[in-house]
């Protein structure tokens, strides 16, 4: 993104420590890390996540994207992380935390301060936090109706998350989203995978990439490892995806949301099993074969 000044400062993911196994040996063990990273905006404190610290200034940025505390990623001058204080200082050019409306994309203004002042604490591992009323937003969004997801290229996605390389498979501890391709050939290919000590965490790292490289989310799936909750929900729904899978379940208010914005919503997806569970007009299955 030209003009934002931004740090590459990640943690390592894994650490080496001593267990003592079923047999009585001692055996180094990695385990996954986890460290707290205070979000602050224009030198005001919003909240401490507890992070991996894999992708710190991307969860910064999708954290405030999909809170909606900054309208455009053009207001901000620069992302910088420091782990000797354990913190992301985001600073904007001209936003200021008192009085100066943030604008949303019906046109709507509000202060930041106003913003803060309400929120909704739900139910992210850790504790994930909704400000400003987003339920009320989610009815603005227009997710694409001509998008199809086809039988075959959910079976892809699932095989290309269950194959890939990741954090869980050598430590556990930890959560993890992949945004893939729904478009041309490419369709079912993971193009960005992003794990977590909690499934908010690695949704909001990768909408922060999404944000800072301006990829559009319409022909997008969205695949999560934790279950579907209305958090996660009404981020696919602002990240502008109309597909959205889990290998785990889901709950009853994410399951009303889904329905209302419109969200083609796939759980239990593990081997060749899936549920389908909302927005049915949008997928594809494959046709039964005759049996010989």
């Amino acid at each position: 993104m030209g003009g934002l000044q931004i740090t590459h400062n990640a943690r390592p993911s894994t650490f080496e420590v001593e267990a003592v196994n079923e047999r009585g040996e001692t055996v180094p063990t990695p385990i996954a890390g986890e460290h707290p990273l205070t979000l602050y905006l224009d030198k005001r404190e919003l909240v401490t996540l507890m992070t991996l610290g894999a992708a710190p200034e991307h969860l910064a940025l999708g954290y405030l994207r999909n809170q909606r505390l900054v309208g455009s990623i053009d207001e901000l001058a620069a992302v910088q992380v420091d782990w000797e204080t354990g913190s992301v200082a985001v600073t904007s050019h001209s936003l200021a935390v008192g009085g100066v409306p943030i604008w949303d994309d019906a046109g709507r203004g509000e202060t930041l301060a106003a913003r803060l002042e309400r929120r909704t604490v739900t139910t992210g591992c850790g504790q994930g936090t909704v400000f400003g009323d987003l339920m009320d937003e989610i009815d603005r969004v227009a997710l694409p109706a001509a998008a199809r997801l086809s039988e075959e290229v959910l079976y892809t996605v699932m095989d290309r998350v269950r194959r890939h390389e990741s954090i869980y498979k050598v430590a556990g501890a930890v959560h993890g989203c992949a945004l893939c391709s729904n478009a041309g050939d490419s369709r079912g290919e993971i193009l960005r995978f992003v794990e977590d000590v909690g499934r908010h965490n690695a949704v909001d790292a990768i909408a922060g990439w999404m944000w800072l490289e301006s990829v559009a989310g319409a022909d997008k799936i969205f695949y999560t490892t934790g279950r579907l909750t209305s958090e996660m929900v009404i981020k696919c729904a602002q990240m502008g995806i109309p597909f959205l899978l889990s290998r785990s379940g889901l709950t009853q208010m994410g399951y009303e949301i889904a329905r209302r914005v419109g969200i083609t919503m796939v759980g239990r997806c593990q081997g060749r099993h899936y549920l389908l569970f909302t927005g049915g007009e949008r997928f594809v299955r494959q046709p039964v074969s005759a049996l010989a």
